[in-house]
């Protein structure tokens, strides 16, 4: 009697290369991550940083003009009427920084809408201001919650909830595989459900991240969470194991790196910023900030980067339907009984599942 080929697989040349095949993966995922985060954060510089500088006189267009200069491409420099005017814009985000120069200079601020973007329009103005012999008054117009002074509290909450769903992923699509694809749909809604219910409570009375719009935080966190989940369900019917890759380039590599949450756009290389525009991860972070600090400003295009997303998600779960029909065998007529799976078999499915389960929640 012939070795099979589970007595092949047993023995060490077998083993061993079972090991190296499984080591594609996360090897895959050290190129990803090292390419996705340093090549986003590694040196952040800013590139056309808006800013205002407040005046009408020849003094002012001087100062606006001689910083666009200077800046070679960094700050792109307007003059703006009055105080009033200045401060709106950065309540619209239509700008990052307003110096009002005179006597007693002072810089308005928006540090909800990106501590680091503050950070840097401060480090500017205050050699500006040092180079009059006057100190620089810096004004927040926008501060962030007590629970988050740095204002990243809502990046590592989308970490968090993030996480949450693409390991969700993985769970349902190894050990639900043997379900329905409707019934793997229903459990990914609900899974959103429980793991944004955890991002409200994190955002809010666990961590105070918000102190007021909790419940705008929660919808926006399912939609995310709902997004992510459809579309990983929905790949895992084309790419198997390889999900667990797909979804992490997808919801993490990409996503973490153009969200804006550590860095805006203005800070990051311009592919970095492309993606910012339409990743869902940046339509969660902006539109939180949006709702929290600047009183719904462009809610509506963050809402709308969400539902597109999760509109996705629906249509992947529609290929993967069809795509599962035309794979499941017709019965025969009249009905054979069913032949029990050898165990063996049934070994090697488990152990593919839980191998596939463990790789999502690892990393």
């Amino acid at each position: 009697m012939s070795a099979g080929p589970s007595a092949a697989a047993g023995s060490p040349a077998g083993a061993l290369r079972h090991v190296l095949s499984h080591l594609v993966t996360p090897l895959l995922m050290c190129i990803g991550m090292g390419l996705a985060y340093l090549g986003a954060f590694h040196a952040p510089e800013p590139h056309d940083l808006r800013v205002d500088v407040v005046g009408s006189g020849p003094s002012a267009q001087v100062l606006a003009q001689t910083l666009q200069d200077e800046g070679d491409g960094a700050l792109s420099v307007r003059t703006v009427a009055d105080r009033a005017t200045a401060a709106e814009h950065l309540r619209t985000q239509d700008s990052y920084g307003a110096y009002i120069p005179g006597r007693a200079p002072e810089l308005l601020v928006a540090s909800a809408a990106s501590d680091t973007s503050a950070t840097v329009v401060e480090k500017v103005f205050t050699q500006v201001a040092a180079g009059q012999d006057a100190p620089l008054k810096v004004t927040d117009t926008a501060p962030t919650a007590d629970g988050d002074p740095t204002g990243q509290g809502i990046f590592f909450l989308l970490v968090a909830v993030s996480i949450g769903s693409y390991a969700s992923v993985a769970v349902i699509g190894g050990a639900g595989a043997v379900l329905r694809l409707r019934v793997r749909a229903a459990l990914a809604l609900g899974a959103s459900l429980v793991v944004s219910a955890i991002g409200a409570v994190f955002a809010g009375p666990l961590f105070g991240l918000v102190d007021h719009g909790l419940a705008g935080l929660w919808a926006m966190a399912w939609l995310y969470s709902a997004g992510i989940l459809l579309i990983g369900v929905g790949l895992h019917t084309f790419l198997k194991r390889w999900t667990t890759l797909g979804v992490m380039v997808l919801f993490v590599m990409l996503n973490f790196t153009s969200s804006g949450g550590i860095f805006r756009p203005e800070l990051q290389p311009g592919f970095f910023g492309a993606l910012h525009s339409f990743w869902n991860g940046a339509g969660f972070v902006e539109g939180v900030r949006s709702h929290v600090y600047f009183g719904g400003h462009a809610l509506g295009g963050n809402l709308l980067v969400l539902a597109l997303w999760f509109a996705a998600g629906l249509a992947i779960l529609g290929l993967a339907g069809l795509a599962e029909r035309k794979r499941r065998p017709a019965a025969p007529f009249p009905a054979a009984p069913a032949a029990q799976p050898e165990a063996g078999h049934e070994a090697e499915a488990s152990a593919g599942e839980e191998e596939e389960m463990e790789e999502a929640v690892g990393v």
